[in-house]
């Protein structure tokens, strides 16, 4: 493991609902699950379906130490954990936060009843690795490991959203997944989670075009993340939250006109991984 690497893993880009065939093999079709490897330290954001595969790879390569942070608990975003294989092992340290629903309900309850019948066959008592359920305020400042920042926001989305800032190593990475912009407007919560980012994974499930029919299901688009990262002076841009029924051909379509915008945009696709040199190289 280089430990002066930022390292961004996308285990799944899909929104809503996991997806298989032919015409998603490139993009892929799991849900939400991003990995972070700040140096030693490793992120995990969102427990969608590619947390399975996640979990897969963080045994393989002996990780048994880590966080889980949630943005929310829509079914997407939850969906992989009690498929997830190191909550089984004794050997391993898991810190779960969650902010979303503070005041409502602690990231502990929201665990607890997901995995329980008669949604799920066994309760969270069959997890042998060591849970550890944390819970803040949106605006926190979050401190899970030695040297690793990370700054939290509200998002605009039905039950509540929470946007995230990482800084480790120099580097600046944010997760701006399920929000919905106003019309015409640059959401400022947003902009200062991605003032000066290296990469921003924002939420493009919809076209400027589809968003007049969609308003109220708290999403965005490609158009408005480009508009937000070059107000915010990001410098990478990836387009994830994909909407389920889009193809890979329209994907490729999707990033080519987004990369006419703005030279920093990419459509993620599952298993992508992005690296970032720490402050010792980094060059602006």
């Amino acid at each position: 493991m280089d430990y002066e690497v930022f390292l961004v893993r996308f285990w799944g880009v899909r929104g809503s609902i996991p997806v298989s065939g032919p015409e998603f093999s490139r993009y892929g079709g799991n849900t939400i699950c991003i990995e972070m490897r700040c140096g030693k330290h490793t992120l995990l954001f969102d427990a969608g379906s590619g947390l399975r595969p996640a979990g897969g790879a963080l045994r393989a390569s002996g990780v048994t130490d880590f966080d889980l942070l949630f943005t929310h608990c829509h079914y997407d975003h939850i969906i992989g954990l009690p498929f997830f294989a190191p909550i089984y092992d004794r050997s391993v340290k898991v810190a779960l936060w969650s902010g979303h629903l503070a005041g409502r309900m602690t990231t502990r309850q929201m665990v607890d009843e997901f995995m329980r019948p008669p949604w799920f066959p066994v309760k969270l008592e069959i997890c042998k690795a060591s849970l550890d359920c944390r819970d803040f305020v949106s605006g926190d400042v979050l401190r899970p490991r030695e040297g690793v920042v990370v700054r939290t926001g509200s998002l605009i989305h039905p039950g509540g959203c929470i946007g995230y800032r990482v800084e480790w190593g120099g580097r600046v990475v944010a997760v701006i997944t399920d929000t919905e912009h106003e019309p015409d407007k640059l959401d400022q919560a947003v902009l200062g989670l991605i003032e000066d980012a290296d990469l921003v994974i924002y939420d493009c499930t919809y076209t400027d075009q589809e968003m007049e029919r969609r308003r109220g299901n708290g999403h965005s688009t490609w158009q408005q993340g480009v508009k937000l990262c070059e107000a915010a002076g990001a410098r990478g841009l990836a387009l994830f939250h994909h909407d389920p029924t889009r193809t890979d051909e329209e994907l490729d379509e999707i990033e080519q006109l987004a990369k006419a915008r703005f030279a920093g945009a990419f459509a993620a696709r599952d298993g992508q991984t992005l690296k970032f040199p720490g402050s010792l190289h980094k060059k602006r």
